[in-house]
């Protein structure tokens, strides 16, 4: 078996690439990646890329088709991950989490491929009511990164047949440790605030309601999506990916952290502006369809390791969120120094 992992040099991709490794150890596995965040990298004894059987570094948006050869399954984590570079580049955004997303559905369907597996979001469900979404409630996506993944679903749907298996797994937001950690996710900012300076500030009223799911949880469905069979869920399959005693208030969660972390104070900014992204989330399909996939870590295990892991590399900075942890600090950064174009493609000199 081959299968390609597309942004694997992510925060989701060396969790991915570890469960692959283990759960088909034969396999042949290919990453493919920007290289954006390539010196991301936080305690890692070795670099993640040392685990894949091969590794392409190039843009998804000049995606080299011969590459797909022999392929039998794409993981498709790459894009611009998050709201803060989504706003900043909102067309890049469409570019690479939409179209380039699409091109390459249609050439992988063309070279053989038999199971196409899209890391979506439950971002897309945007400002709801207080009744948990479905994969049949209505979309509402509030920003540039919410609106590519709706489109991506919408664009992929017509390309699935019984021969081209697309499963679109609409994650709960992301939280946990990795070889390549990001601080720009609610509970592992709170954990790194916690950490650097017992202090944790609610931008937010706190009141918004975000389902969760660790990362080695995330990694596991997308091994469970990669064999899916055609007759659990169809040719094309959107499913609502986390677990219902994880839909949780923005407080409740650094309340959750201070529990676990002596001696933290929590302070809510009660003038914020309020925050439209809240919605909880109904995993009812996702626990019929892939009883043995899912999530196992439970929100205190999950803010251990984080508190473990940041405590290993003796991090300490108070000013994270202006750091290199950030996704769009590192984007702002190889910008300064003339690498990144506005539309960040690298500059050959």
């Amino acid at each position: 078996m081959k299968i390609l992992i597309t942004g694997n040099m992510g925060y989701i991709g060396p969790l991915v690439v570890n469960r692959l490794r283990t759960s088909h150890p034969g396999a042949t596995l290919v990453g493919f990646d920007i290289g954006y965040f390539g010196n991301c990298v936080t305690g890692a004894e070795v670099l993640p890329e040392c685990r894949v059987d091969i590794q392409y570094f190039a843009d998804m948006r000049q995606f080299p088709a011969e590459i797909l050869n022999g392929v039998d399954a794409v993981v498709h984590l790459a894009g611009i991950s998050n709201d803060p570079i989504g706003n900043r580049f909102e067309e890049v955004t469409l570019d690479i989490n939409y179209r380039a997303s699409i091109e390459l559905a249609r050439r992988a369907k063309e070279k053989g491929v038999t199971s196409f597996v899209f890391a979506s979001s439950c971002s897309m469900y945007g400002s709801a009511d207080d009744s948990a979404r479905t994969e049949k409630s209505p979309l509402n996506p509030l920003t540039a990164y919410a609106r590519s993944k709706a489109m991506t679903e919408k664009g992929l749907e017509p390309l699935a047949s019984e021969k081209f298996r697309i499963t679109s797994l609409r994650f709960s937001t992301a939280c946990g440790w990795s070889d390549r950690l990001r601080l720009d996710l609610v509970l592992n900012d709170f954990v790194a605030a916690a950490v650097a300076s017992k202090q944790i500030t609610i931008l937010s009223d706190g009141t918004p309601w975000r389902p969760l799911i660790n990362v080695k949880d995330m990694a596991r469905a997308l091994d469970w999506a990669i064999g899916r069979e055609i007759d659990c869920g169809g040719p094309y399959l959107a499913v609502n990916v986390g677990t219902d005693t994880w839909n949780y208030q923005v407080k409740d969660l650094a309340e959750a952290v201070a529990r676990v972390i002596p001696g933290v104070e929590v302070s809510i900014n009660r003038d914020a502006q309020p925050d439209k992204r809240s919605y909880k989330v109904n995993f009812e399909l996702f626990r019929k369809l892939a009883p043995e996939h899912q999530p196992l870590v439970t929100l205190t295990e999950s803010i251990h390791e984080l508190k473990g892991g940041l405590e290993a590399i003796r991090f300490k900075d108070k000013e994270f969120r202006a750091s290199r942890h950030m996704r769009l600090m590192v984007l702002t950064e190889l910008q300064e120094k003339g690498l990144l174009n506005d539309k960040l493609q690298w500059i050959k000199a």
